[in-house]
Formats: C-alpha cells, sequence, structure tokens
C-alpha cells in the first residue's frame, strides 16, 4: 500500500493524532491494556516539526518483554552513511541495539498493530522494531530520520513517521531533543532537565510512554525541523524500541517502472488530476528529477 496522493489522504495520518489530542481530557497514568490506541492519552507537543506523546501506551510488561527479547542479542549501534546509504559505525551514535522480527511473538504483534491504528499508516510500512540501550553517557547526535541517499530509498521510500517506544524510565539525562523546534525557546526547563536537552525542545523518557513525529511535510518534502537527538545518559540506564514507518510498503519492493513508460499507477489518478492535484501535490502526481510520479498520464507530463 503506497501513501495516498489526494490532499486529505495525504493529512490523514497527521491530522488523526492531532484531532486524537483534540479529545484529550487530561493525563492519564493508566498503562495499555488493548490493541487499540486511546485518544485520551495524546497530546500534541508541536506543530513544525509534528510531534506526539501518548502516555502509557505500552505496559511494563510489554516494556520488560521487549527488553528480555534484546538483552543478548545487542550489537553496536550503526548509522546509514550519507553517500552510499551503507551502515557504518560513528562516534554520533554510540548506543547498542538490535532488530527484533515482525510478528515476532503475540506481543510484538500487539504492539504492532496499535502502532499502526494510531498512525494510520499500515503495518507492512513499518520496518521491523529496533530495540535500543543506552549506558551511562551514551548517546545519539541529532539526525534525520529520512535518507540522503537514494539506495536507501529504494525500498519503502522516505521515512515519514517514527514511534519511539521509552521502555525505561532514565534518572538523569537521555532526552530527546528536537534542536531546530519552533517550541524550543518556550518549553520552561528546570534543573531536573539535562544540559543536552536545553539546546531544543525536549521529552524525557518515562517508561511505556510513546513519541510519535513526521519526517516529511504534508506535501511529502523532508522537514527539516524534523531534526532529532538522544541526549547522553547521566544517571541510570536507556531503554527504547523505534519503529520507523516508510511512505510505501517495506515489505515488498516497489516494481520497477520506467521513465519511457507513459502511465498511471492509480485507478484514481483522472479523478484526482481533475481536482487540480497535478500542482497542488506535484511530487506524489508528476514525480521530481530522483523518481517518477504516480498520475503521469493524467497529468500531461509524458507521451503515449
Amino acid at each position: 500500500m503506497g501513501i495516498y496522493c489526494c490532499s486529505y489522504d495525504l493529512l490523514r495520518p497527521v491530522l488523526f493524532p492531532f484531532f486524537a489530542a483534540l479529545l484529550l481530557v487530561g493525563s492519564s497514568l493508566g498503562r495499555a491494556d488493548s490493541d487499540f490506541f486511546d485518544p485520551t492519552r495524546v497530546t500534541q507537543l508541536s506543530w513544525r516539526p509534528r510531534a506526539f506523546l501518548y502516555k502509557g501506551f505500552l505496559s511494563y510488561d510489554e516494556c520488560d518483554h521487549l527488553m528480555t527479547l534484546a538483552k543478548d542479542k545487542l550489537e553496536k549501534s550503526m548509522v546509514a552513511d550519507n553517500e552510499s546509504g551503507k551502515s557504518v559505525m560513528s562516534e554520533v551514535r554510540t548506543s547498542s541495539g538490535m532488530f527484533l522480527e515482525k510478528r515476532q511473538d503475540e506481543v510484538v504483534a500487539r504492539i504492532e498493530k496499535r502502532i499502526a491504528a494510531w498512525t494510520f499508516l499500515p503495518e507492512e510500512n513499518g520496518e521491523s522494531m529496533q530495540i535500543l540501550h543506552y549506558e551511562l553517557g551514551e548517546k545519539y547526535e541529532p539526525h534525520f530520520d529520512y535518507f540522503h541517499d537514494q539506495t536507501n530509498q529504494q525500498l519503502g521510500g522516505h521515512r515519514v513517521a517514527t514511534v519511539l517506544m521509552y521502555l525505561s524510565n532514565v534518572e538523569k539525562g537521555g532526552e530527546t531533543i528536537f534542536p531546530n523546534s519552533e517550541g524550543k525557546l518556550s518549553q520552561l526547563k528546570n534543573d531536573t532537565w539535562s544540559d543536552c536537552a536545553k539546546n531544543g525542545y525536549a521529552v524525557k523518557p518515562e517508561k511505556g510512554d510513546a513519541l510519535l513525529f513526521f519526517s516529511l511535510h504534508l506535501d511529502a518534502t523532508t522537514d527539516p525541523k524534523s531534526l532529532h537527538g538522544s541526549c547522553p545518559v547521566i544517571e541510570g540506564e536507556k531503554w527504547s524500541a523505534t519503529k520507523w514507518i516508510h511512505v510505501r510498503s517495506f515489505d515488498k519492493p516497489e516494481k520497477n517502472r520506467s521513465s519511457e513508460a507513459c502511465e498511471d499507477e492509480n485507478v484514481l489518478c483522472p479523478q484526482w488530476a481533475a481536482a487540480g492535484e497535478c500542482a497542488k501535490n506535484p511530487l506524489y502526481m508528476v514525480g521530481s528529477k530522483d523518481s517518477l510520479g504516480f498520475c503521469r498520464k493524467s497529468c500531461n507530463v509524458c507521451s503515449l
């Protein structure tokens, strides 16, 4: 299932958590006990970048289960090289981690369903869940979750959204920070925050909570305000689980598409084109120098 083209469908994964936040009736300290999400626990943190916090997204038992699955399988974390797209070691990222298998067991499958229900993005668009462990002083410098290379975009396209689940409490440090967030100057911080956290809008890791943020704008272009990092752990340790979600299916490769072929990839392309989407949403409809659009025939940018 690919990302939808028309304006409402592009907005849907973004607006649904926002509308859920409108239903907020107060922070709930209860814990998740369902396959589905509870919109009353969702708070909008920022609109630039779009970020939302879900209190108690995971139960404590679910957090402990994920940590148990990972503990004897951790390896040094890697980063994607901006040029080649290959995974390389870097001092930018000093944690340890491992990937679970999709639907590895009933608990993992239930969490993946809950993520899809919250984000309104299909399970097949998600990567396998990554479990991360940060010990004293370990960190992840500010970075983007979208890709700078073409290699990593071949399967699933850009990462459109990230769900970061906190599996443990951290005595001090370990905050998630957004250095470019519009709210960085208005967020009040006392001495319980690390110095790192004072350099942007920050979220404290609390066991069971989940942070959802989007790496792409509504028109599917990359959002530089989504720059984020993990502050060094000062006291204690930090465990987290990350689910990266792409604009297209990550389970199956996109079929080869020739620049010489003049065709539409969706039966609704003529309808969308008539509604003016070729101009409103050109990246999806027409494409760019790096990727072909999905409605080139209806937008009259190719010839039969």
